[in-house]
């Protein structure tokens, strides 16, 4: 087995996902909403690009099992149903329903690993499950960090650390590109508390000067569920896994 990191969605060099499992990294927050969702009884997740797309796609699909939801640069977008905080997808909001996301940088992570063999969601709620479901499809496995508008963000550099140092732990002498060394590296300054991460992180500490802080809060917890999100590009969508 082979590992690697990719930073950003911006990172992906055609072609380079073919063959490989690959886990989707936006701890901050698409990744963890999305398991939230899936947890809470939600019927799956169509990642799209822009707003105008999910609004057309929920209407063709009939507005009593439909919601939008989504962000951009961490506010809601207008007219939608949900934004994306995790603590907004509870069972009364998505139990049975579909839900048409579309953020800044998660969905676009997504979008740009259609062309992997095996697609999983992964984040600190599920770190551990999320490594052992990659590990399972007996694939190279790519981490595929989301990154914050083409550039590295820090927690999910030490959320995908943390998943190359469980699936190295896992199977007999993987190869660790230099990629993933790096994050193995930054996951280990942080494998002993998470929350710290809730100071050193800009984007967390901009979500907490947005009155956002218990949406940081749940983020940085650790392994508080074993469902692993699987986004089906057949189908356009993202189902509950492993759970």
């Amino acid at each position: 087995m082979r590992l690697d990191v990719v930073p950003t969605a911006d990172a992906v060099a055609p072609g380079s996902l073919g063959g490989a499992t690959v886990l989707i990294v936006d701890v901050l927050r698409a990744s963890t909403t999305m398991i939230v969702a899936l947890a809470n009884g939600c019927a799956g997740i169509t990642p799209v690009a822009d707003a105008a797309e999910a609004r057309r796609l929920a209407r063709a699909h009939g507005a009593n099992g439909a919601l939008v939801a989504g962000e951009r640069r961490g506010e809601p977008l207008a007219g939608f149903h949900l934004g994306n905080s995790p603590l907004e997808f509870t069972r009364a909001r998505v139990g049975g329903k579909t839900v048409f996301f579309t953020t800044s940088n998660g969905t676009r992570a997504l979008l740009a690993a259609r062309a992997a063999a095996a697609v999983g969601v992964a984040a600190f709620v599920n770190l551990t499950a999320a490594a052992a479901w990659a590990a399972g499809e007996a694939r190279d496995v790519v981490v595929l960090c989301a990154g914050e508008r083409g550039a590295r963000s820090l927690e999910d550099h030490v959320c995908a650390g943390l998943l190359v140092e469980r699936l190295a732990a896992a199977g007999p002498g993987p190869a660790l590109s230099a990629a993933a060394r790096e994050a193995q590296a930054d996951g280990r300054q942080y494998a002993r508390d998470l929350t710290r991460l809730a100071r050193d992180s800009a984007w967390a500490r901009r979500l907490v000067a947005a009155g956002r802080g218990g949406d940081v809060a749940a983020c940085l917890r650790l392994d508080t569920t074993t469902l692993v999100p699987v986004y089906l590009p057949s189908v356009d969508k993202v189902v509950a896994g492993r759970g």
